[in-house]
């Protein structure tokens, strides 16, 4: 229940997961214990102790350590001799994923790894909000409309023929009233058609390969 795991936590238990969080320190499940379905202080790499917990009845188990390796291998180990349904391990850096591919584990998160390229790819392109790579070079990308197509609908801007993109949906900017107060507000559109027109504040979706995208915002920029 560091940071990372507290926050895995938190955004599971508001989407109405029933969430156990476990920790060592009792400090870290004070902080979460009142988030949470359960939350139990002890030492996870005790197999007795994940047993008596029932831990081989979750749907799926994320192992979220991150300053203790030898403590997220042994965790990591007893949970595979328990044969969990679904194991997520995270790896602070190439040779500690590799140590747990070498375990078995086939989900392996590397949260400092993919912040890294997001502030890359943030720094290159200034106009993208956020991106998810995707496996065989592909991405989904928010960007903000470039400057060139702005006004232009959907059939004259041609994405898949020029550009081979394919736009999944627009964010769009509204003035809504709320307590009294005039607010600006996103909303998706939907799925865009032909004559759907771009506009200066919306937000694009694209899913497209890197260079494909790139050179799009470079073009229209």
């Amino acid at each position: 229940m560091g940071q990372f795991g507290t926050s895995i936590a938190r955004a599971l238990a508001r989407r109405g997961a029933e969430v156990l969080a476990i920790d060592i320190s009792e400090d870290n499940i004070d902080q979460i214990k009142d988030e949470v379905a359960y939350s139990v202080c002890m030492d996870s790499t005790d197999l007795r102790a994940l047993k008596a917990q029932n831990i081989e009845d979750m749907d799926a188990v994320v192992v979220a350590i991150g300053e203790d390796f030898e403590a997220l291998l042994l965790t990591t180990v007893q949970l595979m001799q328990l044969q969990i349904k679904r194991l997520i391990a995270r790896a602070a850096g190439m040779q500690q994923r590799r140590i747990l591919e070498q375990l078995g584990v086939k989900e392996i998160l590397s949260p400092e790894d993919e912040v890294g390229k997001t502030v890359a790819e943030m720094l290159l392109h200034p106009n993208m909000k956020t991106f998810l790579p995707l496996p065989d070079d592909y991405e989904i990308v928010e960007i903000n409309t470039p400057a060139r197509v702005a006004n232009k609908s959907l059939g004259d801007v041609k994405l898949r023929e020029k550009y081979n993109l394919n736009l999944i949906t627009i964010k769009r900017k509204y003035d809504e009233e709320k307590n009294g107060r005039i607010m600006e507000v996103e909303h998706i559109i939907g799925v865009p058609k032909g004559d759907t027109i771009l506009y200066e504040t919306d937000i694009m979706i694209l899913l497209g390969k890197v260079q494909d995208v790139d050179r799009f915002v470079q073009i229209n920029s």
